[in-house]
């Protein structure tokens, strides 16, 4: 047997491309599983501390840091994913897409902290509860209310981006019915021109074998 064949012989007796896929797809699963359940025992008793700390246990401080997270991390997520959509037609759109559902993604993490905290039934969960109740009361409701404005602030944003692309398209077209205008202008007075000029020819003007 030559050296090609047994290559060929210990490729065939590999393990099968869908098995590999399969076996890696098992094992992103339980790495997200185990992250989710570590993360989810940690995750809210830290973060409400973290805004337990900025809210001093004012409500007023409470709503307004609430505001604050709900808008900024729903409005700008929501900005930069439908940029990453925009761009999907670009030459090199990947690379581009990529970076930014990262940064979306990072600049929700906030909000997603804090629903971790109201939707969440472990003991941090629950932990992370009491301790917004009692040193940053306000913040878990005017996050709600902020996420609203968020997605009502990139909804505007949409309709004005929709209004100032379509007067730019508009605007061209008009732009192109003047100048198809200008140039039909043109033709007619140049073709005015020709005929008062032959109009004001001599009979015989021009004629080539006309006697003198």
């Amino acid at each position: 047997m030559s050296d090609a064949e047994m290559q060929r012989e210990t490729t065939r007796t590999g393990m099968p491309p869908l098995a590999k896929r399969a076996i890696g797809a098992v094992v992103a699963v339980l790495v997200v599983v185990i992250a989710y359940f570590v993360l989810a025992a940690f995750v809210p008793r830290w973060w409400a501390q973290r805004i337990a700390g900025l809210a001093e246990g004012g409500i007023s401080r409470g709503i307004l840091w609430g505001l604050v997270f709900g808008v900024l991390c729903t409005a700008v997520p929501l900005v930069l994913l439908a940029w990453t959509w925009q761009v999907r037609g670009w030459r090199f759109h990947r690379g581009l897409q990529v970076p930014l559902s990262i940064i979306a993604l990072l600049v929700a993490v906030p909000n997603l902290m804090t629903l971790s905290i109201v939707l969440g039934n472990g003991n941090a969960a629950h932990a992370g509860e009491r301790i917004l109740d009692v040193d940053a009361p306000g913040f878990r409701g005017a996050s709600l209310v902020g996420a609203i404005i968020g997605v009502l602030v990139f909804v505007l944003f949409l309709v004005g981006v929709a209004r100032y692309r379509k007067r730019g398209r508009d605007l061209r077209r008009a732009r192109g019915e003047l100048e198809r205008q200008r140039i039909e202008d043109e033709r007619i007075e140049e073709e005015r021109i020709e005929r008062e000029r032959l109009e004001h020819r001599g009979p015989g003007e021009g004629s080539p074998g006309a006697p003198i």
